[in-house]
């Protein structure tokens, strides 16, 4: 009896872990399936064309191709075919500096002179390496140069002589004063690499990055190069696309000049959880937050860090991660230190909704509720427009934009009304910038848009208008700002803050909950008052009245609600043109 009841145990044990092996596997295979699903759609309607791989606790899950590379020749894109990054070649430009630093050739607190004795010292001796980094030095964003796109874009350069385009400009403000995103900043940082390496920037990633962890199918994009597996870059236009504009590779350069797959970016997920290429202590400096950025994230070298919602839910995860774009092109890389997963989106379209991609496969991955994808208000509005002009454009808005199957988002308007532009059909943005105003009436950056086409059209009076309301919901925002000086206008008052008591101030300081595992902390020292929110560093907020206040490193702003009794009870975020109350806690 003793050994048929073991022979039984044995037998139930064996059963029970089959069915656990059998559950786990039906798990695995659901969550490939949603995510498939997930991604499908976003192709279906128009949003995704491009390479998708995802991993789990450091294994890959699942990893496929969408839609074209090549719409030409129908050649499909794969998870081996090569998309140009963008801004996700920042992180190996970070890499390659603090390979140097380890390596005690930089000092990355020197002034940037040090290291390029033939820049301005007016600028370059307040600028540090650090700076670079971290987009604080001030340096304007050469992309950002008025007619830059139409009149720059297309011309070689070497890196020396490009640098003379930005070199001699005014800074934006002091260095470490503030975030403001900057590829002039990374560009530098890739002289500075030559300068010290005595290679080229393109040798010393193969060097010291793609040849140690075996990216094979890495690289710097020149376009001269006969590429095996090239992605071609796309732009839509409504329900088609086009092929993008040109773009000479030397301009992007260490700022956004790399191709890879999501192949290649997985074995550079995985190297960075070792000291293959970097030691520990800089590999520490490299992810560590440096200051607040954009949204919810603070940016550390080459990198955007912090807490990001999962799929539906009001849960978030510590992500490492950031996007990029590049003419045709847009792309997304996040990693989860917690649990080593891994969301790599590249898309050869422009413009894909990664970041709400990448949150709903992350919701998918822990088990959450998540949004499946609708149909672009902007797209389908801006088909209509450019086959049957404006007014029937309008007209298909006003029809759709409260549908339940079509989504209307403020960046998505945005950004046809300037497609509109480029093309010189500066009217019809202008009615398209009038409906995102109607549409998010507390957004900075619609009012901006607005007074951009309003002046070109030489319209100054409404441009002003819509400029100075663009800077009452956001006093941080330096274009409106300059080009109200532009046209005339005295922005003294504009920028002048507010005075508040020190009484009221203190009554601001506490704990407000907008989400369960989001909390902004207030505190004052002296008579300024700071802002904390959950997972990011601490920023000064400053007065624009009583209850109003606003910060300088991130467009949001802050409002305290008081009661009937004048008790603090509340605050509200606006931010990106949404409003988030939240309860005050403590």
């Amino acid at each position: 009896m003793k050994s048929n009841s073991n022979y039984q145990l044995f037998k139930n044990g064996t059963l029970l872990l089959s069915l656990l092996l059998i559950c786990n596997i039906c798990f695995a295979q659901t969550k490939v399936e949603q995510i498939d699903k997930l991604i499908s759609m976003y192709g279906a309607y128009g949003k995704f064309n491009g390479s998708v791989l995802v991993s789990d606790h450091g294994k890959v899950i699942y990893k496929k191709g969408f839609g074209m590379a090549n719409m030409e020749w129908d050649i499909p894109n794969k998870p081996n075919t090569k998309h140009r990054l963008g801004s996700i070649t920042k992180q190996f430009t970070a890499m390659l500096i603090l390979q140097l630093a380890a390596d005690g050739k930089l000092d990355l607190q020197e002034p940037i002179t040090k290291y390029l004795p033939d820049y301005p010292k007016k600028t370059g001796d307040k600028i540090t390496t650090h700076h670079l980094l971290t987009h604080t030095s001030g340096i304007p964003n050469y992309t950002s140069f008025p007619k830059f796109f139409q009149e720059e874009s297309r011309n070689p350069y070497t890196p020396n002589e490009f640098v003379k385009k930005f070199a001699d400009k005014a800074l934006d403000f002091s260095p470490g004063e503030k975030f403001s995103y900057s590829n002039s900043g990374y560009f530098l940082l890739g002289v500075i690499v030559e300068k010290l390496s005595g290679k080229t920037y393109e040798q010393m990633l193969h060097d010291k990055i793609f040849i140690p962890l075996n990216m094979n199918e890495s690289g710097y994009d020149n376009h001269s190069d006969i590429l095996k597996n090239r992605a071609t870059g796309y732009e839509n236009r409504g329900n088609k696309f086009i092929n993008s504009n040109y773009l000479d590779m030397s301009i992007p350069y260490a700022a956004g000049s790399m191709y890879s797959t999501v192949e290649d970016l997985y074995k550079w997920d995985q190297a960075l959880y070792t000291n293959t290429i970097l030691s520990k202590d800089y590999m520490d400096m490299y992810f560590k937050p440096y200051i607040s950025a954009f949204g919810n994230s603070h940016y550390a070298y080459g990198w955007g860090v912090g807490y990001n919602k999962i799929g539906k839910s009001a849960d978030s995860i510590y992500t490492i991660g950031h996007g990029g774009g590049i003419n045709g092109f847009n792309t997304n890389i996040s990693r989860a230190p917690s649990d080593k997963s891994l969301v790599v989106l590249l898309n050869n379209t422009g413009r894909a909704p990664l970041n709400q991609m990448t949150r709903a496969i992350r919701g998918i991955m822990y088990g959450k509720d998540y949004k499946l994808p609708k149909k672009s208000v902007a797209n389908e509005v801006l088909g209509v427009i450019e086959e049957k002009g404006i007014d029937a454009g309008i007209t298909h808005y006003n029809t759709i934009k409260d549908s339940e199957t079509y989504s209307l988002r403020e960046n998505e308007m945005n950004g046809i009304g300037y497609q509109l532009m480029s093309s010189g059909k500066v009217e019809a943005a202008a009615k398209v910038f009038k409906l995102n105003i109607d549409a998010f009436p507390k957004s900075s950056n619609a009012y901006d848009s607005y007074g951009e086409a309003l002046m070109n059209l030489e319209k100054n009076d409404l441009a002003i208008e819509n400029y100075k309301k663009s800077v009452e919901l956001n006093p941080n925002n330096q274009n409106a700002i300059g080009y109200l000086k532009k046209l005339g206008v005295d922005v003294s008052d504009l920028v002048k803050e507010a005075v508040v008591p020190d009484a009221i101030l203190e009554t601001y300081v506490g704990k407000y909950q907008l989400m369960p595992s989001f909390i902004i902390t207030i505190t004052k020292e002296g008579s300024q008052l700071k802002a904390q929110a959950t997972g990011q560093p601490i920023a000064d907020i400053f007065p624009k009245s009583e209850n109003v206040f606003y910060l300088k490193v991130v467009n949001a702003q802050l409002t305290f609600n008081k009661n009937d009794e004048g008790k603090v009870f509340s605050v509200n975020l606006l931010q990106g043109g949404r409003e988030i109350t939240g309860k005050k806690i403590e």
